[in-house]
């Protein structure tokens, strides 16, 4: 018989809209697949322990999983019904049961999107970049609600091609977003996807490597020509009203709809498959300027030739990551997952791959891969398969991991909260679950500074597939008239002051706003809290930052903790002492809500002198202190 924690809570999930979206079954759908493969799991740290003649470390308390495997799953702490439910049933399968609820609720997208955003460097708009990457948010974001399979979505990426605004192609963002930048953006690909860092590579042969400057130009040939969809039909008219910029005139700022926001967001070329040599080009293996094919520096090797006219590089590319490296994309991917759910890398730097017969312990890393593979790249399946592992479950280890270059699986060690973790904490404190709340569609609405145009009659997707299908000058110049006439009609006009038309300036909700870090702009303004603790800026590869800073104590001290929490008597943790009957009853709610377990027998004999001294500021007096101690900042 199911508790009736979810049984209520299975309630509430029949009428949360969640799109598993995995067109096929997965064996983590089976109890007993979930259980064999976290025992398998189990008995290769065990054979660890063994070997380094290590004690087995304990498994953790009821509380301590509770709110571990909430942060870890869904990104925030459990609401005060939620760790109520969980901590006052006795029944054996309960942490089961818990893994099930939250890998079946809106929140295990939402943390994944998070996740996601940070390694992919996903941005609302970019500076110099007068569209929005609008539509290519949206289409990741729809990729983790759906839980589309890694392989498919990494394919779906380095093979991109066609309109940024039609739903189905939209992944082309992961291309404009560095449009200029191709080199760059390769580099990115293969340290995000493989754990090859070839950075070094696009300027001199790797010193601390074994990529060759050669090596990443014949690579790069793959993905050249990426520039946007039949824009140089509309360059002369585009140079001809680019005069009118200053006075922002209402032809400008049509035109620029089209130029920046149609063609600015679109792809064409499929990958060249070949490519020139840089003029500065230093060694004896080329000569500047010598065109190349395209070839794979390790794995199964691929090659196009620089004859070839066919183009298809990128499709070639996105094959060989995908399918023709070995253990290698498997490898990555599965330490990648490793790490989000134990905290640290089987090895590190998880962008850094090691083959595994170099590990420390090749036998679980081979397991991994092989479940990733079994799982066909089911990376939610995956960590429910994690999540349900006895090693999940140890207790905290203060100490330092005993090996640099990885794991060594002995008890998960003490990391502070992220900013998105942080932040969808303390609105689950402030206003309840935020799953429950809508969360933020494409908004595909035309904008002439700031302002929606035509809304009702068209939008960019139309807009887009209309100006995208021009084939002349002459047709693209008559488009322009025609969405210019009908811009006027509908009292559009151009205004003064910064007309940029990034989305995320358009509806970006303020500072206060209770909704999670998901549905917020990406990167955060940086007087948000998000930032202050330390959201990546979407720059560089996963570059959050869990430093501290004074700006971060001045924020808990005197900005949202006080002001959404303490001092607020609407806030959502206060409405669990409404039925307290007594102090201790109330002091123990407060400690269940924010700490996510009761009181110790000391603290309550303190929190009742704060009460009796303080009366109804007592309370707020705690929960004061509960959110900004340690505890609360710091994932046990």
């Amino acid at each position: 018989m199911k508790s009736r924690i979810f049984g209520l809570l299975a309630c509430w999930l029949s009428v949360i809209p969640h799109a598993s979206g995995a067109e096929k079954p997965s064996p983590a759908d089976d109890p007993a697949f979930i259980a064999k493969s976290a025992r398998a799991i189990d008995t290769h740290v065990a054979a660890w322990y063994r070997k380094e003649k290590l004690p087995v470390p304990a498994v953790t308390d009821d509380a301590t999983f509770l709110r571990r495997t909430f942060l870890v799953a869904i990104g925030r702490i459990p609401t005060a019904e939620e760790a109520r439910f969980f901590l006052e049933i006795h029944e054996a399968d309960k942490r089961v049961q818990l893994i099930d609820y939250l890998m079946k609720s809106p929140g295990y997208s939402s943390h994944m999107t998070n996740w996601v955003f940070d390694l992919l460097r996903v941005t609302d708009d970019k500076p110099g970049f007068n569209g929005s990457f609008e539509p290519y948010r949206h289409w990741v974001r729809n990729a983790m609600e759906s839980n589309m399979r890694w392989d498919d979505f990494t394919q779906a990426l380095l093979s991109a091609y066609g309109d940024g605004w039609d739903p189905e192609t939209a992944a082309v963002g992961y291309y404009t977003r560095d449009r200029g930048m191709p080199l760059d953006n390769l580099a990115n690909s293969m340290r995000i996807f493989l754990g090859s860092r070839m950075e070094c590579a696009q300027c001199h042969d790797d010193p601390f490597g074994t990529t060759e400057r050669h090596d990443f130009f014949e690579l790069a040939a793959f993905t050249e020509g990426q520039g946007a969809l039949r824009q140089n039909l509309m360059r002369d008219l585009w140079d001809e009203l680019a005069d009118d910029q200053r006075e922002r005139s209402t032809e400008y700022e049509v035109a620029r709809i089209m130029w920046d926001r149609v063609y600015g967001l679109s792809l064409g070329g499929t990958g060249d498959g070949k490519i020139k040599l840089p003029e500065d080009y230093q060694y004896r293996d080329g000569e500047p300027g010598k065109l190349i094919g395209a070839k794979t520096p390790f794995g199964k090797g691929v090659r196009i030739s620089e004859k070839n006219d066919k183009g298809g590089g990128r499709k070639e590319l996105a094959d060989w990551v995908v399918g023709k490296t070995g253990e290698q994309f498997a490898s990555v991917a599965a330490n990648r997952m490793w790490k989000r759910v134990m905290g640290r890398g089987v090895y590190e730097p998880v962008d850094e791959y090691k083959p595994t017969k170099e590990l420390h312990h090749p036998e679980l890393m081979n397991t991994l891969i092989s479940l990733m593979v079994q799982l066909d790249y089911d990376l939610e399946a995956f960590q429910k398969v994690l999540l349900n592992t006895k090693t999940f479950q140890f207790v905290p280890n203060p100490e330092p991991s005993k090996v640099v270059t990885g794991d060594d699986f002995h008890g998960r060690q003490l990391t502070r909260l992220s900013a998105e973790q942080l932040w969808d904490s303390l609105i689950t404190l402030a206003s309840g679950d935020p799953d429950k709340k809508p969360r933020r569609g494409l908004d595909d609405r035309i904008y002439m500074n700031r302002k929606p145009v035509l809304v009702g009659k068209k939008n960019m997707v139309q807009v887009s597939k209309e100006v995208l299908a021009l084939e002349s000058e002459a047709e693209v110049r008559a488009y322009f008239d025609k969405l210019l006439d009908e811009v006027k009609k509908d009292g559009g006009s151009a205004g003064g002051g910064d007309s940029m038309m990034g989305m995320a300036r358009v509806q970006s909700y303020d500072g206060k706003a209770q909704v999670r870090a998901s549905e917020l702009p990406s990167p955060a303004p940086r007087n948000h809290l998000l930032y202050l603790f330390g959201q990546s800026d979407r720059i560089v590869v996963e570059g959050a930052s869990r430093e501290p800073n004074v700006g971060q104590v001045l924020s808990l001290m005197n900005g949202y903790v006080q002001e959404q929490l303490v001092n607020n008597p609407g806030a959502h943790l206060y409405k669990s002492l409404e039925d307290a009957g007594s102090d201790e009853e109330k002091i123990r709610r407060l400690y269940i809500t924010i700490l996510n377990r009761p009181p110790t027998d000391e603290e309550m004999g303190w929190m009742r002198d704060e009460v009796k001294k303080s009366g109804q500021n007592g309370f707020r007096n705690i929960v004061s202190a509960l959110v900004m101690s340690s505890e609360f900042l710091f994932l046990q």
